[in-house]
């Protein structure tokens, strides 16, 4: 991305295709993904060593995030969640890499990434549901409210997307600027800055989808717990 610009370049041109920047590091990230779970999955162990000590805490911690939202259905939304932050993580903090920039700080991956969540949310309150009970829970308490319901669906997909895009590339931004005037005289405490900050960000987003897929199934719980 040129400096000071939000437009992102092409780095080739297939015709109308354009292949950026955002694109190979969103590529390179999952491909990343991908092998260390295909690493630490063959090298399981009963007595664990460090590496497997580390994403047994890892996994336990998203686990139990989940299961503090939607203590029913941990098994269904794990793996989309769990998937989600770890993403974040790693996209987050690839702006860390000398020549990279965070596919997060492109607006159209953070729209895609929103775009997923919105989609997960129909998906598992369908599945789970069934469509006529979840298309219902639009028209509760009053029919009144589905234009309202249908609104909000909307501006809080573009709200998640904007939000991470903003503050990501606010970020980036920030630290250039920092880097103009002071030089690199404090760049320890910009590199925390962005390590925190990325961290931050992720957490939030992934616990925003977590809230907006629970509560998709949300109404089937309560019906569940009058039950009991």
């Amino acid at each position: 991305m040129a400096e000071g610009n939000l437009r992102i370049e092409p780095l080739i041109e297939l015709g109308p295709v354009a292949i950026t920047n955002t694109i190979v590091t969103t590529w390179a990230i999952m491909g990343l993904i991908w092998l260390l779970a295909w690493l630490v999955s063959r090298r399981l162990r009963i007595d664990p060593g460090p590496v497997q000590t580390a994403v047994e805490g890892i996994v336990s911690a998203i686990e139990d995030a989940v299961a503090a939202v939607a203590p029913r259905h941990v098994r269904h939304i794990m793996p989309f969640i769990g998937s989600l932050w770890i993403f974040l993580v790693i996209a987050n903090l690839s702006g860390l890499i000398p020549g990279a920039h965070a596919p997060t700080r492109d607006l159209s991956a953070t729209a895609a990434l929103a775009f997923l969540v919105f989609l997960s949310t129909h998906w598992f309150g369908i599945r789970i549901q069934g469509l006529k009970n979840y298309l219902r829970h639009y028209l509760r308490p009053s029919p009144i409210l589905l234009p309202f319901h249908l609104i909000s669906e909307i501006t809080r997909t573009i709200a998640l997307a904007v939000r991470l895009f903003g503050n990501m590339m606010s970020l980036e931004m920030a630290a250039l600027l920092i880097l103009l005037v002071a030089g690199f005289l404090a760049p320890v405490p910009i590199l925390m800055l962005h390590i925190v900050e990325a961290l931050v960000q992720a957490y939030i987003f992934g616990m925003l989808a977590l809230i907006y897929v629970a509560g998709g199934i949300q109404s089937q719980q309560f019906r569940q717990q009058k039950k009991e």
